[in-house]
């Protein structure tokens, strides 16, 4: 079994909180996880039997020294009162519940309402890059990070993804908030794989659907509370020249969005237009996953100006400000680092990154044209220094 990063985490929130809030998409390896702790007592809360026996035992359970695990607690709101009641009772006692959720806390309403200042959240993703030793990050790439998706097996892709998403779209999401149709919601992920990597313009996808731009901006809304999407804003800081200022929409599992693209294996991956886009993606991924695993809070967001000067990533630390642009090339072009420098120049970034498939690394004191696996250790560095 590969050891998640979030183990640690996880442990160490659980020393020093009442509660742990752990969420994440579905498959995504939560349960694998919390199911690896010692000392915990487990319940799955979409089985009926699981219901009834954390309901019959429950006082035993708290008085206990035990660990409880309520997976998918999103299902069962009604629970959020009695934890609640169960921490005040015994406020410094750590490490009670751990709480797995596939939606975000926002969605979570009973969360905020009932347990704030008594829980630590953390996020847990499919699996990253820095994970999965080097020699597996094509595939990682290709397949995505879920666990059962292909990464661990290749023949599962994509009628995993598929059928993913299709269970998402007829069973989960009406159950979790999301007012479309199966069909409607079917057509939209489509869609949004399409314009991965792209301005968001939610007309353009309204029109194709037969639907408001504000009804599809809150579908999208709901698919990020769901850790489907993510959309980068626009960086808003002033600068002289005209600039996009329409988010930039990216799917956080690169293998789900190349399912819906159509791709069948890794070989076709390379052949496509869409191809530039999807590694930009997957890389911007990891990269602010990197500091999210790092316990580093981080702004990101994208710069483009009318006349095409452009960084994928503005991201935003302390007192820093690192430019960042990803080129699916082995060979980065001079060219390349110039155009990043005027952006840096403009935003008033205090490091400019190109980011590139390159064997040859160079630092410098405030310009860096790195890999990925260079990067990571780099912001791996950067926490520990912090």
């Amino acid at each position: 079994m590969v050891l998640r990063q979030n183990s640690e985490r996880v442990s160490l929130k659980l020393k020093r909180s009442p509660a742990v809030v752990l969420v994440g998409p579905r498959q995504c390896g939560k349960t694998t996880l919390a199911r690896a702790l010692p000392g915990i007592a487990y319940f799955d809360l979409e089985r009926d039997a699981d219901r009834l026996r954390l309901d019959v035992e429950w006082a035993t359970l708290v008085a206990g020294r035990a660990c409880v695990v309520l997976d998918e607690v999103q299902t069962m709101p009604e629970l959020f009162p009695r934890i609640r009641s169960e921490i005040d009772e015994q406020r410094k006692r750590n490490g009670r519940f751990l709480l797995l959720g596939s939606v975000a806390p926002s969605l979570m309403r009973h969360v905020a309402e009932s347990l704030a200042g008594r829980m630590a959240i953390l996020e847990m993703t499919p699996f990253m890059a820095s994970e999965l030793p080097e020699e597996q990050w094509n595939s990682l790439w290709c397949y995505g990070g879920y666990p059962d998706g292909g990464i661990l097996d290749e023949a599962q892709f994509p009628e995993w993804q598929h059928d993913y998403l299709t269970l998402l779209a007829q069973r989960d999401f009406p159950v979790w908030g999301l007012p479309a149709l199966p069909p409607v919601t079917l057509r939209l992920l489509k869609m949004l794989a399409a314009v991965q990597g792209q301005a968001w313009n939610a007309s353009q996808i309204a029109q194709g659907l037969g639907l408001t731009y504000h009804t599809v901006n809150s579908y999208v809304d709901f698919l990020e509370q769901v850790f489907l999407i993510r959309r980068i804003p626009a960086w808003s800081g002033n600068v002289l020249k005209r600039i996009v200022k329409s988010p930039r929409l990216y799917w956080r599992d690169s293998g789900l969005c190349h399912a819906l693209l159509g791709l069948r294996s890794k070989n076709d991956i390379l052949d496509q237009p869409w191809v530039g886009h999807s590694w930009e993606g997957w890389v911007v991924e990891q990269i602010i996953n990197a500091f999210q695993l790092a316990g580093i809070v981080v702004s990101p967001s994208w710069f483009r100006t009318q006349d095409q000067l452009e960084a994928d990533l503005i991201l935003e630390f302390g007192t820093e400000r690192w430019a960042i642009e990803v080129k699916l090339t082995s060979l980065p072009k001079n060219e390349d680092m110039r155009a990043l420098k005027k952006v840096s120049d403009l935003v008033a970034a205090t490091r400019s990154i190109l980011v590139s498939r390159t064997n040859d690394c160079v630092w410098g004191e405030k310009e860096a044209s790195v890999n990925l696996s260079a990067l990571l250790a780099h912001i791996k560095k950067t926490a520990f220094l912090q």
